[in-house]
């Protein structure tokens, strides 16, 4: 009887650092302005609406490893809209909660 070799090949998988989940921070919000915020060492996330500023200070902690200096939170309320070339339909954007979070020097946050 011949008796076959099993060699194991080592998981090449490239792993992504990726950020714990959490049920204050929903997600990263990426659009213009936040982009040219960041720049500035200042990030933008969509969280949930009864988070606090101390709840989003530990979340931001824990998820990134880094230190916020500030937070400050906007509430955004539902907006009207009308799709274009749909004659009476009028829909809504969704509202929210949305924090701006501040960041010493050097501090970075990863995001996509």
């Amino acid at each position: 009887m011949a008796t076959k070799k099993v060699t194991k090949k080592a998981d090449k998988k490239e792993e992504k650092v990726v950020a714990p989940k959490s049920s204050i921070i929903l997600n990263a919000r990426i659009t213009e302005k936040a982009a040219l915020l960041s720049e500035q060492n200042v990030y933008t996330f969509n969280v949930a609406g009864n988070a606090t500023k101390s709840e989003i200070i530990k979340a931001i902690k824990a998820m990134y490893k880094v230190t916020p200096v500030a937070v400050r939170t906007v509430n955004m309320s539902e907006k009207k809209v009308m799709p274009r070339g749909r004659r009476g339909k009028v829909g809504t954007t969704a509202g929210g909660r949305k924090a701006y979070v501040y960041l010493k020097k050097g501090d970075k946050i990863e995001v996509l």
